[in-house]
């Protein structure tokens, strides 16, 4: 088991990137490079030109690999969408009772991450600070319409669909379980860039964290309902 979970690969739409960065070293180290020059530095000032100097390769060994800063944001947002559903499926999948699965996944979904060992190339906690931050970025733009016919958002519309039949299992009569379920995964974001930033309009800090938070909405809400 050990070894297969090594092994694994999160699959991310190959529409998205010129090469598969998973198949090359140096594609590797552009994803782990990208990681942590985004984390340190930010979205808007991160370019292809400082990720080259990172890696010590030219600016055009990473186009070789992304057409565009843009397009590695998705790239990245979706490689942590499908980690966290690989990570949801081995936390949930062995659970019966409805209403204890949904908290697992919950507790899950909404903590702070640590490194998995299983990916040495992802710094998995830095990945979640850029999500917080930047992850908006990668579909508020004019072209996400046509990004979204052509699959790039799918692993993050699954998870959605994921939660959401838990969600809808422990009250059918819901009506809204997709709607609760995305204002979870989006929610729990905004929640920690609160903390962060912005500390003086949430109470994720006196009165819990964005965890418990998100476990008093969704059950106050699926009870209020029944």
């Amino acid at each position: 088991m050990k070894y297969l979970i090594q092994n694994l690969k999160i699959s991310v739409n190959e529409k998205i990137y010129v090469k598969d960065p998973e198949s090359s070293e140096l594609g590797k180290r552009i994803i782990r490079n990208s990681i942590e020059l985004i984390s340190e530095i930010g979205f808007e000032k991160f370019t292809f030109k400082k990720l080259g100097m990172r890696i010590g390769s030219n600016e055009s060994s990473v186009y070789r690999y992304f057409e565009n800063k843009h397009k590695l944001l998705i790239y990245l947002s979706s490689w942590y969408w499908g980690w966290l559903e690989y990570q949801l499926v081995l936390t949930t999948n062995s659970i019966d009772d409805a209403e204890v699965r949904l908290d697992k996944a919950l507790e899950m979904l909404t903590r702070p991450v640590e490194t998995d060992q299983s990916f040495s190339h992802i710094n998995e906690v830095a990945l979640q600070d850029i999500l917080i931050n930047e992850y908006s970025k990668s579909y508020l733009t004019k072209e996400v319409d046509n990004e979204n016919k052509e699959g790039y958002f799918e692993i993050y519309k699954r998870m959605v669909l994921r939660l959401g039949s838990m969600i809808e299992a422990v009250n059918p009569d819901y009506p809204y379980p997709l709607s609760l379920s995305s204002t979870v995964l989006e929610g729990c974001m905004h929640q920690y860039f609160l903390k962060d930033h912005f500390p003086s309009i949430t109470n994720c800090i006196t009165h819990g964290s964005p965890t418990d938070y998100f476990k008093s909405l969704v059950f106050s809400t699926l009870n209020y309902t029944k």
